[in-house]
C-alpha cells in the first residue's frame, strides 16, 4: 500500500482551507474517505452545515465549543477551549493510527504554536502516528517551518495586493 502524503498550506494568503476543501472534495469523488477537524475557527454554520450535507463521505469536526474566535474569548473560556483543541488533537491522532479514513485534513492547526496552545512536538506526534496510506493536510497562517523537514510539500500562500474592506456604512445603506 504506498504511504500517504503530508502538505501543509500556510501563509497570510487567502485559500488555505480552501485548497484542503478542494483537496477533499477530489478524494471524496474518488471514492476516497475524508475527515476534516477544525481548530480555532469561528463557528460558521451556514459553512459546517454545507460541509455536513456531503457527510459520509466528509466528516466535518469541531471541538471547539464557543461560537466567537479564539482571540475574542475571556480567559476562563480560552482555557476551556484549549482542553477542547488538545482533545480534538488525540482525536486526530487516534484518526490517524486506526487509519480510520483516506485524508485528514487540521484546518488551522498550525495555529496551535503561536497560541501555546500545541507545539513542534505534539505536531511531530501526529505525524508519527501516521503509519498508513492517510493523507494528511494542514492549514494555517503561521508556517510551522519547524516541521517542515517531516513533510512531503508546503504551499505558502502569499497575497500581494488585497481588496480593501468594504465600507460597513455603505453596505448598510444599501440593504435598508
Amino acid at each position: 500500500m504506498d504511504k500517504g502524503t503530508v502538505h501543509i498550506y500556510c501563509g497570510k494568503g487567502k485559500g488555505k482551507t480552501t485548497a484542503a476543501i478542494g483537496q477533499a472534495i477530489k478524494a471524496a469523488c474518488e471514492g476516497r474517505n475524508v475527515v476534516i477537524i477544525e481548530f480555532l475557527k469561528a463557528k460558521e454554520e451556514d459553512e459546517l452545515g454545507f460541509l455536513k450535507r456531503l457527510e459520509p463521505e466528509i466528516k466535518v469536526f469541531r471541538f471547539e465549543k464557543f461560537q466567537e474566535c479564539f482571540e475574542d474569548l475571556p480567559e476562563e473560556k480560552k482555557e476551556e477551549e484549549i482542553l477542547n483543541m488538545k482533545n480534538a488533537l488525540n482525536f486526530a491522532r487516534k484518526v490517524l493510527v486506526t487509519e480510520e479514513c483516506d485524508v485528514l485534513i487540521l484546518d488551522e492547526v498550525l495555529g496551535l504554536i503561536p497560541h501555546g496552545i500545541a507545539g513542534e512536538a505534539e505536531l511531530r506526534t501526529i505525524l508519527e502516528a501516521r503509519s498508513g496510506s492517510t493523507d494528511l493536510y494542514m492549514t494555517g497562517v503561521y508556517g510551522a517551518r519547524e516541521i517542515w523537514d517531516a513533510v512531503d510539500e508546503v504551499t505558502e500562500l502569499v497575497a500581494h495586493k488585497s481588496l480593501p474592506a468594504p465600507d460597513k456604512t455603505a453596505v448598510d445603506k444599501e440593504n435598508q
